[in-house]
């Protein structure tokens, strides 16, 4: 497994569809090892293939150990309802946050490593997570929906204003 460098906007994989997957091949499967690799070593919760400059349709997302780690081939929202605006960040956007409206739940369908379909439905910041990966596999980021920007240096305080 390796840690892979990972694109930083403005490089023009970020904000272009990225391809379905039509087989899961042993290269795939290195893909889905180093990308979870670069996610952890980079602290992050989710990661999407252009963030590793492929265009692919999979990502990664593990905010804990409780959900576990949701490795995703060609997902897709089902449905999405309610809103919620909470902070995000982005390891392709280093020192970038903002407020974001997101839907509050949400149901995904994906097919796993070994082809097995899925449908999971998920809630306020898993949901959001989500969101925000498959959003990269359609070439779209959050930077375009940021509510109000914070700055790094303020982003603690936010969260603790905020009951983060």
């Amino acid at each position: 497994m390796a840690v892979l460098p990972i694109v930083k906007y403005p490089e023009p994989i970020l904000t272009k569809a990225a391809r379905e997957v039509v087989e899961i091949t042993d290269e795939i499967l290195q893909l889905m090892d180093d990308m979870y690799e670069t996610m952890v070593a980079s602290d992050g919760i989710g990661i999407a293939a252009p963030q590793v400059n492929r265009s692919l349709r999979i990502a990664l997302v593990e905010v804990d150990e409780e959900t576990g780690l949701f490795e995703m081939i060609n997902p897709e929202i089902i449905t999405a309802s309610g809103k919620n605006v909470d902070v995000e960040g982005c390891l392709s956007f280093p020192e970038i946050y903002g407020t974001v409206e997101r839907a509050d739940n949400i149901v995904i369908r994906y097919f796993d490593r070994e082809g097995e379909a899925y449908e999971v439905e998920a809630e306020d910041y898993l949901a959001r997570v989500f969101q925000h990966e498959l959003e990269h596999l359609d070439g779209k980021l959050f930077t375009d929906k940021i509510i109000q920007k914070i700055q790094p240096e303020e982003l603690e305080t936010y969260m603790e204003e905020n009951g983060e």
